[in-house]
């Protein structure tokens, strides 16, 4: 019977695509940090909202209507900082 304290762990991370399809999620611009959205157009990286939704932002943010979930967020966000 192995020792148990000595036996290796494989440890499997799993890794998910953004999700691509014209889903509800894709109709709105999302707030992420200016920095995180720089790095995104620059290097085609994903980004995460302040909503939690993970994407590389591909579509011009002015044409559609702010994520009332980031708006929300934000907003506390703002609300704190300026107490």
């Amino acid at each position: 019977m192995p020792d148990i304290a000595t036996s290796p762990v494989e440890i499997e991370e799993s890794v998910t695509d953004p999700v691509t399809d014209d889903g509800d999620h894709d109709r709105f611009a999302h707030y992420v940090r200016k920095a995180d959205a720089a790095r995104a157009t620059v290097e085609g990286v994903p980004v995460r909202a302040l909503c939690g939704k993970v994407w590389v932002p591909s579509r011009d943010p002015s044409r559609y209507p702010v994520c009332p979930e980031c708006t929300k967020i934000r907003d506390r966000l703002m609300n704190r900082s300026s107490n």
